[in-house]
């Protein structure tokens, strides 16, 4: 193999590999299918179900295609070879040619098929298909229930888009790169079956802990899929899916810091003297969540402890605002990320007055 041979089928076969399996580097350029036929796919939050039906379909066909790219590309990079006409060929560059045509044509059968009645052959509308019950009526409608869902600010949505995990309110969805898997939070239960320690991530510069859960649906129709969740995602996954999580591996799912630093600050919370309204006040909403009450009152109560503390706290006179969580989440927020040893005895501003306060000053409302 002649160099300029060689250096063509090592970049064209780097590219491959990158264009398939999309590091960060080539999605930051655009060079994704999503990317590159944005207009024709339309809008993933406007129709989030035809969306992947046409990106599936749209990245079989490219990819099945790259074999055929080498080839023609090979034509230009070798013109010694006499490539371009197939009776001059080697018997070897023969069969390479006749197989990815081959491969090409299927890809193309298999999504001719796919799109026939409007695309109900695809995968993705056979998957749906299987969830055809009261309340719905065809996988139409479950695709629209999807569609609606899926817009709403509050899901759930993490991973690279060839393995995406989206949880909404009813369903548990994962986006690979030809198919989309899906289970109804109200047929399924998740398993946690096995961790994973990486201790090099290209998004964080600490070690990285990933799940595996397995999704297992009561729906005979629905075959058991796997998912992978950062453990640092796993405590918003959880809030947003309402069906039953097991350990069946007994995994030590590893919390950030933050998630530690709020339930030890919770510990601490919970010593300090409670505050009693005073009668006829009513208890607000949360101006954090706006889901629950407001449940702490900042009361000066480190004057004994006497020292540097008594002097940088001051006097809040704000009415019961936040909950003990978001009031922690606060108090985190505020702190040196870099020195979480500090955080503890460290002061900070009421998110309301700016008036200084310390974890011995947060009262729980009684």
């Amino acid at each position: 193999m002649e160099s300029s041979e060689l250096t063509f089928t090592l970049a064209y076969t780097v590219f491959s590999l990158c264009f398939v399996f999309t590091p960060n580097e080539f999605r930051s350029a655009g060079l994704t299918v999503q990317n590159l036929f944005s207009s024709w796919l339309g809008s993933e939050d406007m129709d989030f179900v035809h969306y992947h039906v046409k990106r599936s379909s749209t990245t079989l066909l490219v990819h099945s295609a790259l074999p055929l790219g080498y080839y023609m590309g090979m034509c230009i990079a070798a013109p010694e070879k006499y490539l371009k006409y197939i009776d001059q060929m080697s018997d070897n560059w023969r069969v390479f040619v006749i197989l990815s045509v081959c491969v090409l044509l299927a890809s193309c059968t298999r999504i001719f098929y796919w799109s026939r009645r409007r695309w109900h052959n695809h995968p993705i509308s056979r998957a749906l298909q299987a969830h055809v019950s009261p309340p719905y009526s065809n996988w139409g409608s479950v695709a629209s229930s999807i569609n609606t869902e899926f817009r709403r600010i509050d899901k759930f949505a993490t991973g690279a888009p060839g393995a995406r995990v989206i949880v909404t309110d009813s369903w548990v969805l994962k986006v690979t790169t030809y198919n989309i898997r899906l289970a109804a939070q109200s047929d399924c239960h998740v398993t946690v079956t096995e961790s994973r320690q990486h201790q090099l991530s290209p998004d964080s510069t600490s070690p990285i802990q990933l799940l595996t859960l397995r999704v297992h649906s009561i729906n005979p129709a629905v075959r058991p899929f796997h998912i992978s969740v950062n453990s640092t995602d796993y405590a918003e996954f959880s809030e947003k899916l309402h069906a039953p999580i097991r350990n069946s591996a007994n995994v030590v799912i590893h919390q950030t810091i933050s998630e530690r630093f709020l339930e030890t600050f919770r510990a601490h919370v919970e010593l300090n003297p409670p505050y009693s309204l005073p009668s006829g006040q009513e208890v607000e909403v949360c101006i954090g969540c706006l889901q629950t009450t407001a449940t702490t009152k900042l009361v000066r109560l480190c004057h004994g402890d006497g020292g540097h503390v008594e002097s940088e706290c001051g006097q809040c006179f704000c009415r019961p605002m936040l909950c003990l969580s978001c009031m922690g989440r606060w108090f985190a927020s505020r702190q040196d990320q870099q020195r979480p040893e500090t955080w503890l005895s460290s002061q900070v501003p009421c998110p309301t007055c700016r008036a200084k306060f310390c974890i011995l000053d947060v009262c729980l409302v009684r």
